[in-house]
């Protein structure tokens, strides 16, 4: 799966939130300064060239929707966030996060009965 820009994603994550979707209904979503009816539909398009969306006709225009679960690609973006900067180490991920980000106790445990559900 590729990598979305961050323009990509902005409009990727409007579309898992809206399920379907217009172009102007994405802009609608956008806070001030919103981008332009162009810059939107261009970019549409390339995810529709990537795969990530696909549309059906309605009148004269597009209704756009998601053809990756917003899931797949987390886990895809977040494997390679491992793999790229903590040697494929999710143990040293959440190392890192405890040390520089001043994770608390309440956020560990948390995270320790996510991985114990996981693996009774």
């Amino acid at each position: 799966m590729k990598q979305l820009t961050k323009a990509e994603e902005d409009i990727m994550q409007i579309l898992w939130r809206l399920k379907k979707a217009n172009v102007k209904a994405m802009i609608e979503q956008f806070s001030e300064p919103k981008p332009a009816y162009n810059t939107v539909s261009t970019i549409v398009r390339i995810l529709e060239n990537k795969g990530f969306v696909d549309y059906e006709k309605e009148g004269k225009g597009h209704i756009y929707f998601p053809l990756v679960a917003k899931q797949d690609y987390s886990n895809q973006s977040i494997n390679k966030l491992v793999d790229n900067y903590f040697q494929g180490s999710f143990k040293s991920m959440v190392s890192f996060f405890v040390k520089k980000n001043d994770m608390n106790i309440e956020d560990l445990e948390s995270v320790l009965k996510e991985i114990n559900k996981k693996n009774p």
